[in-house]
């Protein structure tokens, strides 16, 4: 529990205050998870702590939800051109890839009970997406959007989950599936 509280702070997920007038507090609850080894035996043991978005109101506390999922016709047309033309592809993993979106509703959560807090009477005041609200894959992606478009990426206007990168004799691909990313190319 402390490590992620510690990723959290580190994150700038939230900051404390106290909660304005005529503003509602959305609850929050660890979740626990035992990580395996492919034999079955214990890895490490996970707490994550996240939001009561079941509890959020929609129109103000959220707006819009949205998941990015490639189409499979797509996934398919790259993986048979990099079949064809021996391209390398790469599975990317994003730790904690939905605490990367900024959020742009006002939302106060209760502060975990293990939080040390200066003032009873203090809120959370989420300044980044938190597991369990009902925006966190929408913000999520918001964020790698713009990030991969920095970097030289173009989105497809038929498919916004496939991002395009050519360089002179160089091709990229992106797929983005929610929060998994597929990179397939002609140059490392």
């Amino acid at each position: 529990m402390q490590c992620e509280l510690d990723a959290l702070e580190y994150n700038e997920t939230w900051f404390m205050m106290d909660l304005p007038p005529g503003k509602r507090l959305i609850g929050c609850k660890w979740v626990f998870k035992a990580k395996h080894k492919p034999n079955d035996t214990n890895d490490r043991y996970k707490a994550r702590l996240v939001t009561k978005g079941y509890t959020q109101t929609e129109g103000i506390e959220y707006f819009e939800t949205f998941f990015s999922v490639v189409k499979i016709t797509t996934i398919r047309f790259i993986l048979s051109l990099a079949s064809a033309k021996g391209w390398i592809l790469h599975q990317l993993d994003v730790n904690n890839a939905f605490l990367h979106g900024d959020l742009d509703e006002e939302i106060y959560m209760t502060p975990p009970a293990d939080l040390t807090l200066s003032h009873p009477t203090q809120a959370c005041k989420l300044r980044k997406s938190l597991y369990g609200l009902k925006q966190v894959s929408r913000q999520w992606n918001s964020k790698l959007t713009q990030t991969v478009i920095q970097l030289g990426y173009v989105q497809s206007s038929t498919n916004h989950s496939l991002f395009i990168h050519t360089d002179n004799h160089s091709f990229t691909a992106l797929l983005i599936y929610v929060d998994d990313i597929m990179l397939v190319g002609n140059n490392l």
